[in-house]
C-alpha cells in the first residue's frame, strides 16, 4: 500500500501520495475544514487502493454517491432517491463508458412518451451527470462520459402577490411550515439552505443569519449573510426559545428533509396553484425588484455569483427597467424642447 498523508494545497485539504514512477498526486477533499477532511480522506484512499480493472455499474456509483451526499446532510440525496426510480431500469446495469448520447436521447424520448415534462427529464439527467462526475472525482472511473441534457424549459413566471402570500401563510397550520415560509420570504434563500440552517448560524444579538454551511465540502451555490428584519426577529426569538434540536426547521426534535407537502397543503387550502419553495424564493426577488432595489443588491441577497443572472430574470420587474429607453422615444416631448 502506498504512503498517504493529508496536506493542504491551494487552501484545501488533499491526500498526497507518489505513484510507481515517483510522480506526486494530491486528490482534493474539496474542503478546508480538517475535521470534515478526515472523514473524506479514507474514502479517497479506499478508491485509490481499489484493484485495477474494477468496472463499476451506474447503480453502484449512484448508491455510493447518494450515501456520500446523505452523510453530508445534502438535500441532493433525497432528490437522487426519487430520480433513481426512473433512471435505474435504463442506466442501472450500464458501465459509465457504455453511456452514449443516443442513450440519453432515447431515455428522454421514453420519459416524454410516459407523460413526464421536459423539466423532469432535465432534472433526472442532470443528477445522472452529477453522480458520474462524483465517481470521476473519487477515482472510480477514468473519465466522465458525456451526458446530453435537453435544454431547460423556460422558467415558469409564477410569483405571489403580497395578499397571496398572506393567504398562504394563514393557511399553513403547522408551526414549522409557518416558520419556513417566514424564512423563505425574508431571506430569499434556497430551500436546502433553510432546511440545513442551524441555530449556531443565527445570531439573534447581531441580527444576522449566515446561510453558508461551514461544514459541507461541496462547492455551494452562493450563500449570503442576511440581516434579520424587525418583523422576523420576534418570530426567531420565539422559535429559539422553543427549540428541541440544533436545526431551525424541525418537528418533534428531528430535522426535516422536505417541506414540500406542507406547502402544497397550505396552498390547496388557500386556493393557490403552482406554489413551491422555489416560487417563494422567486417571489422575494420579484418584490425587491418591484421596489426598485438595485440588481447588484438583489444578486447578493440571492447569493448569485453573476449579477447578469439576476438581471436576466428580474430586471423586467423593476419600475425603471427600460424606462430611459422608452423616454427617448417620446417624440412629442422632444419636439416641444426643439421649438
Amino acid at each position: 500500500m502506498r504512503a498517504y498523508r493529508p496536506v493542504k494545497h491551494r487552501g484545501k485539504w488533499c491526500v498526497e501520495y507518489y505513484d510507481d514512477l515517483g510522480i506526486r498526486h494530491r486528490p482534493t477533499t474539496g474542503t478546508d475544514d480538517r475535521a470534515l477532511a478526515d472523514q473524506i480522506i479514507p474514502r479517497i484512499i479506499a478508491a485509490l487502493e481499489r484493484p485495477a480493472g474494477r468496472v463499476w455499474t451506474v447503480a453502484e456509483i449512484w448508491d455510493r454517491c447518494r450515501a456520500d451526499k446523505e452523510a453530508q446532510g445534502q438535500v441532493t440525496a433525497t432528490n437522487m432517491k426519487f430520480h433513481w426510480v426512473a433512471l435505474e431500469s435504463f442506466f442501472g446495469n450500464k458501465s459509465p463508458d457504455a453511456i452514449t448520447i443516443q442513450d440519453c436521447r432515447t431515455y428522454g424520448a421514453q420519459r416524454l412518451e410516459q407523460g413526464k415534462s421536459i423539466g423532469t427529464v432535465v432534472a433526472e439527467l442532470k443528477h445522472l451527470r452529477l453522480a458520474l462526475g462524483w465517481a470521476r472525482k473519487h477515482s472510480m472511473i477514468q473519465a466522465t462520459p458525456f451526458v446530453e441534457v435537453p435544454s431547460s424549459p423556460e422558467p415558469r413566471d409564477r410569483y405571489l402577490t403580497r395578499s397571496e402570500f398572506e393567504r398562504l401563510y394563514d393557511c399553513a397550520i403547522m408551526p414549522h411550515i409557518q416558520l419556513s415560509l417566514e424564512l423563505l420570504i425574508a431571506t430569499g434563500a434556497r430551500v436546502d439552505a433553510i432546511l440545513g440552517l442551524t441555530w449556531s448560524r443565527v445570531d439573534l444579538e447581531r441580527r444576522k443569519i449566515h446561510l453558508a454551511d461551514p461544514f459541507t465540502s461541496r462547492r455551494m451555490k452562493g450563500r449570503a449573510s442576511i440581516m434579520i428584519q424587525d418583523d422576523l426577529l420576534p418570530v426567531l426569538v420565539t422559535a429559539h426559545q422553543n427549540r428541541t434540536c440544533e436545526f431551525v426547521i424541525e418537528r418533534g426534535g428531528d430535522r426535516l428533509k422536505s417541506i414540500r407537502r406542507g406547502i402544497d397543503s397550505a396552498a390547496k387550502r388557500a386556493g393557490l396553484e403552482g406554489v413551491s419553495p422555489h416560487v417563494i424564493r422567486h417571489t422575494a426577488a420579484v418584490w425587491m425588484a418591484e421596489d426598485n432595489v438595485p440588481m447588484e443588491e438583489i444578486a447578493q441577497y440571492l447569493g448569485h455569483r453573476d449579477v447578469n443572472t439576476t438581471r436576466k430574470v428580474y430586471a423586467r420587474f423593476s419600475p425603471e427597467h427600460l424606462a430611459k429607453a422608452g423616454r427617448s422615444l417620446s417624440w412629442r416631448t422632444r419636439a416641444e424642447r426643439e421649438i
